[in-house]
């Protein structure tokens, strides 16, 4: 072989060695995929044999699940903005709510997710809802298509469907707006422009962090009549804790007045939860195609092997349960969200019980990316539960303005109304749908104390302000 040759093909060899090392030296890159107002009950794969989730189930199968990941709640009945602050603040409840206002500050201070992973080295994407105070072109290096909250709803969209069976409103109908406002459904566009990111990514020296975040399934849930044909309403179950009404309702803030309530008829009908739980299944659905297009794509940018992918939602979604709609109570359909890790050298198919809350992912980006945790990021990753260890979460705390409050042990629940100087103790081992309230029994006296002990230890280190004490001062006493 001619000497230039054998040089040739030595430098090759040696390009593609280094750029094997190099592969293998570069901080991985993370996709972050956010659902909204998705219940952790709403993936085939988990349980749920009425929805089709073929997307979302490839996440269960390929990575690692967490079975029990929650919200803490919120300060205002917008709890998507609460759920949301505390992701990329990374403080719990109440102090994330001081730095509501000041988030432009915090961002521009660099204690933001992603001026952290900007920090470490990352070239940062953003599409879809934020719902934060900070701004989002500043947040991140490139932005695209910054979503409100939820699309526009319109009147037809609320009280329905009517007693009679008959409707005004269309899921798939552009003319009531939502998601079709600008004529491509949103999910579509967040979908295109994650595949744009990835394309832009692939030429990059810079490993990414993306921020994919979905408006879907929040209502207006909309999605194209194929999506919904595929859920017969004789084929949707009501759930089994399906009520008319929910007792406590007006003293919890849950009654006619709180936009997500009036989105069903009040009392609620089994038909008219069965529409709405069809919609909500369709538009998840759909969304579901849509993160089967960012997948693809990236697995044929050849990026996906040195990429980890966490989906999560901002809250759960009643849609039916206990005669509630909303997010706004301290039921697990609402508390609790789906959590899927996959990435390199991340066990398939594993289930993970320990209690987490969503916004651990925060906290686990940051480690990937090899950044010590700074100290007012309160959350924790994930990666040492996925190693074997334990949750740093004893009991999972839960809160809605001044109106609820919860702790949840992987046994018991208790849930607390100070206003309607209610209590309500839930065995979720034996009674996994909160359905059977134990708090009148005697037998439960000190289980209840016991809860009620470890809700005021949260509200003390949560700077949690509601004095429960004096509302309830016979389960204050030892």
């Amino acid at each position: 072989m001619p000497a230039f040759r054998r040089f040739l093909l030595s430098f090759a060899l040696f390009c593609c060695l280094a750029s094997t090392c190099l592969g293998q030296n570069r901080k991985p890159n993370i996709l972050f995929i956010f659902a909204d107002d998705q219940s952790f009950e709403t993936i085939h794969e988990l349980g749920n044999l009425e929805i089709q989730t073929p997307t979302l189930d490839r996440l269960v199968r390929e990575g690692t699940t967490f079975t029990h990941a929650f919200n803490m709640g919120s300060w205002s009945g917008a709890v998507c903005v609460a759920s949301r602050m505390m992701l990329n603040s990374g403080r719990f409840v109440w102090r994330a709510n001081k730095f509501h206002a000041k988030s432009k500050e915090e961002q521009k201070a660099g204690r933001w997710w992603s001026e952290y992973m900007k920090g470490a080295g990352y070239k940062t994407y953003f599409t879809g809802k934020w719902h934060c105070k900070a701004d989002a072109n500043a947040s991140f290096d490139v932005a695209k298509n910054i979503r409100p909250g939820m699309p526009a709803q319109t009147p037809e969209g609320y009280n329905r469907p009517f007693a009679d069976g008959t409707d005004t409103w269309s899921p798939s109908d552009p003319k009531f707006g939502g998601f079709w406002q600008g004529g491509k459904h949103w999910s579509e566009i967040v979908g295109d422009d994650a595949i744009g990111f990835i394309d832009d990514a692939k030429a990059q020296d810079k490993p990414f962090f993306m921020y994919v975040a979905f408006n879907a399934p929040h209502d207006p849930r909309q999605s194209p009549k194929e999506y919904v044909a595929r859920y017969p309403l004789d084929k949707i179950s009501t759930p089994k804790n399906f009520l008319p009404l929910y007792p406590h309702k007006d003293k919890i803030r849950l009654g006619t007045s709180l936009r997500d309530e009036k989105l069903a008829t009040f009392p609620r009908t089994e038909h008219g939860v069965k529409v709405n739980r069809q919609e909500y299944y369709a538009i998840i659905s759909h969304m579901d195609d849509q993160i089967a297009r960012v997948l693809d794509h990236l697995k044929l940018s050849g990026l996906a092997n040195n990429t980890w992918i966490i989906f999560t939602a901002d809250h759960g979604l009643a849609c039916g349960h206990h005669g509630l709609m909303g997010k706004q109570n301290m039921y697990d359909h609402s508390l609790r969200v789906p959590f899927m890790v996959v990435g390199p050298g991340v066990e398939a198919g594993k289930k993970i019980a320990e209690p987490i809350y969503l916004q651990d992912a925060m906290a686990t980006s940051i480690e990937l990316a090899g950044i010590e945790k700074p100290e007012h990021i309160e959350f924790n990753s994930v990666l040492p539960l996925m190693k074997g260890g334990k949750s740093r979460y004893d009991s999972i705390y839960g809160a809605y303005l001044a109106v609820q409050r919860c702790v949840r042990t992987d046994d018991y629940k208790l849930i607390v109304y100070p206003e309607a100087e209610v209590v309500r103790l839930f065995n979720l081992n034996a009674d996994p749908d909160e359905m059977v309230d134990l708090a009148d029994e005697p037998e439960s006296q000190p289980i209840i104390k016991q809860l009620f002990a470890k809700l005021l230890e949260h509200q003390e280190f949560q700077e949690d302000k509601l004095d429960l004490k004096s509302v309830f001062p016979e389960l204050a006493t030892e």
